[in-house]
């Protein structure tokens, strides 16, 4: 069944919050996110801002120690103006470097989207990038996850087991996300539409922009797994949230040689002696205060 839902409010933190709608195993959701500054496709301020989601949805039989498979049907910008931050972290640049760098002037910019196109153009270039041109879109979520155990509400600055905001530029149209479910109904919550993005996202932004969503979700009973998986087209994937990166390169990759383990039949050597000359690694965010870490392998790799 597929089920429209147009939301009325938002929530900046990822937990057990009253459903907004319920759905069965095997649903489609189309519904709409605004940005992460609140705006929403009229550029109306609807929400003070901080990667509002749109949610939760109640996966009817989704219980604790099931995993909850997502499938980004459609992702795409409903509007035609989306906003970046203008400077690099300082934390991702070296120290005295970062002292030179003028963020007391609060620099942003305002891209023009062409919806039909495809394509993103920086409205007042800074000198230097007058003759950029186009980007193509390459839209994703930045912010999505279920709730966590506990009673715990995290906030969409962060990240951890159940998501949250990781901001990774492979969580685009077309892949399968699955997440692990730690209370019943999994409670999907979704936000934080980019555009596009480059890897860490090190201006604190993708071009930022309300989206149209589209997901369809299902519940694999009785499948637990600690961490975010991503079974894409080519790839199969781990997700490591932590700080300091270090540790969320271990998540990812302990994540990995389970899921080749538990879904390929790789004995943990066996895993260690393909991964050890086959796997990759893509940075995910780190402006937040978690880093992500994705560890991947090639399918054509895969027995």
């Amino acid at each position: 069944m597929i089920h429209r839902f147009d939301p009325t409010h938002f929530h900046t933190t990822i937990g057990s919050h009253e459903p907004v709608l319920a759905v069965a195993d095997g649903d489609t959701i189309e519904t709409w996110t605004i940005d992460a500054g609140g705006r929403d496709r009229n550029l109306e301020q609807v929400h003070p801002g901080g990667n509002p989601q749109t949610g939760p949805f109640h996966v009817e039989g989704a219980k604790p120690g099931d995993t909850l498979e997502v499938t980004f049907d459609r992702l795409w910008p409903n509007r035609d103006e989306g906003f970046s931050h203008g400077l690099a972290a300082p934390h991702v640049l070296d120290p005295d470097f970062a002292t030179r760098m003028p963020y007391d002037e609060g620099h942003h910019d305002l891209w023009d989207l062409d919806l039909e196109r495809g394509t993103a153009r920086i409205r007042k270039p800074p000198g230097g990038l007058e003759k950029l041109g186009d980007l193509p879109f390459e839209p994703m979520l930045g912010c999505f996850g279920v709730a966590p155990a506990g009673g715990q509400a995290i906030s969409t600055a962060t990240s951890g087991e159940h998501g949250g905001n990781m901001d990774y530029r492979g969580f685009r149209e077309g892949v399968t996300v699955q997440l692990p479910v730690a209370v019943d109904g999994a409670l999907l919550h979704v936000g934080d539409g980019h555009a596009r993005q480059g890897d860490g996202e090190i201006v604190g932004t993708g071009i930022e922009v309300s989206f149209d969503v589209t997901v369809t979700v299902r519940v694999l009973r009785g499948k637990t797994i600690r961490w975010p998986r991503i079974d894409g087209a080519e790839y199969v994937m781990a997700v490591g949230n932590a700080r300091p990166l270090d540790q969320a390169v271990q998540h990812a990759t302990t994540e990995l040689m389970r899921m080749l383990d538990e879904d390929y039949g790789l004995s943990y050597r066996a895993g260690s002696a393909l991964l050890g000359q086959c796997i990759e690694y893509d940075v995910g965010n780190v402006f937040d205060p978690a880093y992500t870490v994705v560890a991947k392998l090639a399918r054509e790799f895969l027995p």
